[in-house]
């Protein structure tokens, strides 16, 4: 690629978030010179490709919020898609099941939010819920019906054929090294080559703190990694249940809690868990990257949510140490499931989004530069709700564009 090269629009990041951005634009401007630019050697290669595949239908996102707006349109977005392209997926339906007196009325209140989000939904007492599910243990549970299980590196995959076959250009191997940007362009620095755009859109995911640094823009936070441990039911346990099962969260974490996960190869699931990540992309079983780290510990965010989450911080290490704490969760609605069905499986990077004084950042979060914008934050269900967010994007970097020339 020539270095004097000029795009209409760039798109950084090859998760399913950008690659179905860069559809969306191309798709809204066939007329428009638009790449994609991914770093590693395929695409979905991070949160796209280590996350469980739910199709969410928005159970617990606030009344109004991105996320709820961009789930509710998502879950019907990705199977139209996968409708059209032929790509295999199950409205099986999630019960989220309460195992005591607590939890009962937290199900009630979240039955509620259910309703303010326009979600169908209904409530099992314990006998119906023994009735559907006899290897689940609860005195009562929600029933959703629309959530779904899918493959989403399928559809990104698809994604990117249909980017391709519209013209869209795009670029592997390919990391970031730096951004320049000017009255009329951003220069695009990379490790392979040096090339320019009218505009810039970044979905970078993990780095998005770190790429907006590059153009200088103002931000008040960082990326905080979570690492998400799962394990893997052997295979004579796949018929074990018919829905996902969940738990009824507790308000005051910020994460869903251990649930089993049917997956559309027919295997089964169990995850994750939430524990801090001391390497950003470190899906082995030890990781730690000294850059990484550093950065982490110098944030005073950090330290915030640290010290306000300090109690269930170890408790969600000392479940990630011994096997036998993280199997309790399961067995709490589900204590079938024995020490040895808890195969290796996979771990998940959750890039979360943290503000300076410690806030953890739970609905979506955009920055911009006169020529950029930015995902900085884009949380579950960001899979789910990859097509609405791509057009919302669009949108936003159209409109942005367009008061440029």
């Amino acid at each position: 690629m020539k270095t004097d090269l000029m795009f209409d629009y760039v798109v950084l990041g090859g998760g399913i978030v950008g690659v179905s951005t860069a559809l969306s634009l191309i798709t809204k401007h066939p007329d428009k010179r638009i790449l994609l630019v991914e770093k590693e050697e395929s695409f979905a290669q991070h949160q796209t490709g280590h996350n469980s595949g739910v199709i969410h239908a928005g159970v617990y996102y606030e009344p109004g919020s991105l996320k709820a707006k961009f789930c509710r349109e998502g879950l019907t977005e990705t199977i139209k898609f996968c409708l059209l392209h032929k790509i295999p997926y199950q409205q099986c339906g999630k019960l989220l099941v309460a195992t005591n007196d607590t939890e009962l009325k937290r199900m009630k209140e979240l039955y509620e939010r259910c309703k303010s989000n326009d979600i169908e939904v209904e409530i099992l007492n314990e006998k119906t819920l023994n009735e559907i599910e006899p290897n689940i243990s609860g005195i009562g549970a929600l029933l959703v019906k629309s959530t779904g299980i899918v493959n989403y590196k399928l559809i990104t995959k698809k994604m990117l054929e249909q980017f391709e076959s519209l013209g869209g250009m795009f670029l592997l191997n390919t990391k970031i090294i730096n951004l320049k940007e000017d009255e009329d362009k951003i220069q695009i620095i990379t490790s392979n080559e040096t090339f320019s755009s009218r505009y810039l859109v970044c979905c970078a995911g993990l780095m998005a703190d770190r790429i907006a640094k590059l153009l200088k823009i103002k931000i008040n936070f960082q990326i905080v990694p979570f690492r998400g441990e799962y394990f893997k039911l052997p295979e004579k346990h796949n018929n074990l249940v018919k829905h996902l099962i969940y738990p009824i969260p507790d308000p005051t974490l910020p994460f869903l809690g251990v649930h089993l996960t049917k997956m559309i190869d027919g295997s089964i699931t169990v995850g994750p868990n939430a524990v801090l990540g001391f390497k950003r992309e470190g899906y082995s079983q030890f990781n730690f990257s000294l850059k990484d780290t550093l950065q982490l510990l110098s944030f005073k965010g950090f330290h915030k949510v640290l010290m306000r989450n300090f109690k269930s911080g170890l408790y969600e290490m000392k479940n990630s140490i011994f096997k036998r704490g993280y199997l309790k969760e399961v067995q709490k609605y589900s204590p079938s499931v024995k020490l040895n069905d808890l195969q290796p499986y996979p771990a998940g990077i959750r890039a979360q989004a943290v503000l300076d004084d410690g806030t953890l950042v739970h609905d979506f979060l955009f920055a911009e530069s006169r020529r950029s914008i930015h995902v900085c934050n884009a949380p579950s269900p960001a899979a789910t709700s990859a097509i609405p967010i791509g057009k919302y994007i669009t949108d936003k970097a159209t409109e942005a564009y367009n008061k440029l020339t």
